[in-house]
């Protein structure tokens, strides 16, 4: 087989033209970080980082679902120790009222502070956190608890659970229901208690007592079972973030470069390029038009 200039030419040129691309592909890598930077360049890797990105965007999005549920279940557990404090309150009054020492005038001023205590548990009971009543069930636009013109209650609570997926599969509900605490027993009792003291009735006063720490015991069980679910919450917390960090890592050795090994053949690659410049430059020998000038 002859060899002519012109193959010994394209010969070098074509060496030349894929050492160029080797080393444009080792300096995308530095200058991106991945491995590749278009599906063509290795298709089973960028198949498998679509896969392994949906999975850490999924577990992402579980973990900004349980940020919401610690929203509802934090707040809610500070309202019903708010509430458990005002209920004590109350016991504590209908303790000192139904003594024999007070007299009418007294119970009166007492149940000027009952009425007041009466109105921070409807303020609890309506309790609102970004923009939603956290003790009315689903329906979080409206108020559980309202007072008409007349001064009367108007209960309207929704026992619906608020429940938000926290894993694939994994619902826990969010919110308490509203009507194991913040009943129109509760709000009956209380009113039972200051007719009481209006009336200066120390037998119902001491009846009002009993009431009272059903009422306590009520709040007290409600946010033991909260507090059940909170526990819940942070396992399942715990879980996420360890599979965060395996997900994080698996995509990370699908796509990410070793800087060592991609600096390394870039060095060799422009050794090896020099090297073919060189090479070329005696390989291509002066021909007759050369001498024809």
């Amino acid at each position: 087989m002859r060899i002519t200039q012109s193959m010994l030419s394209n010969n070098m040129l074509r060496n030349l033209s894929k050492s160029y691309e080797n080393l444009g592909t080792y300096m995308d890598q530095l200058n991106t970080g991945k491995k590749i930077t278009r599906p063509s360049d290795d298709p089973v890797v960028a198949m498998k980082g679509m896969n392994y990105r949906t999975q850490v965007t999924e577990i992402e999005q579980y973990i900004r679902n349980t940020n919401e549920v610690h929203n509802w279940m934090d707040n809610s557990d500070a309202a019903l120790d708010k509430t458990t404090q005002a209920l004590g309150r109350l016991r504590e009054l209908a303790i000192q009222a139904s003594t024999d020492t007070y007299d009418e005038a007294e119970r009166k001023n007492i149940m000027e502070e009952a009425e007041q205590l009466k109105e921070h548990i409807i303020d609890i009971a309506n309790t609102k956190v970004n923009g939603k009543y956290i003790f009315n069930g689903t329906n979080t636009d409206e108020a559980p608890i309202t007072v008409d013109d007349n001064g009367d209650l108007q209960i309207n609570q929704n026992t619906n659970p608020v429940t938000i997926e926290v894993a694939n599969g994994t619902k826990l509900q969010a919110n308490v229901n509203a009507e194991n605490v913040f009943s129109e027993k509760l709000f009956d009792d209380i009113d039972n208690f200051i007719s009481a003291l209006g009336n200066n009735d120390q037998k119902a006063i001491e009846q009002s007592i009993g009431t009272l720490d059903k009422n306590i015991d009520n709040v007290i069980n409600t946010r033991a079972d909260l507090g059940a679910r909170m526990n819940r919450l942070e396992l399942v917390e715990n879980r996420l973030n360890q599979q965060e960090i395996i997900a994080k890592r698996t995509m990370s050795k699908n796509e990410d470069i070793d800087y060592e090994k991609v600096i390394t053949n870039l060095i060799t690659q422009e050794s090896i390029h020099r090297a073919t410049l060189s090479a070329g430059s005696r390989i291509i020998q002066p021909t007759l038009l050369d001498f024809l000038r």
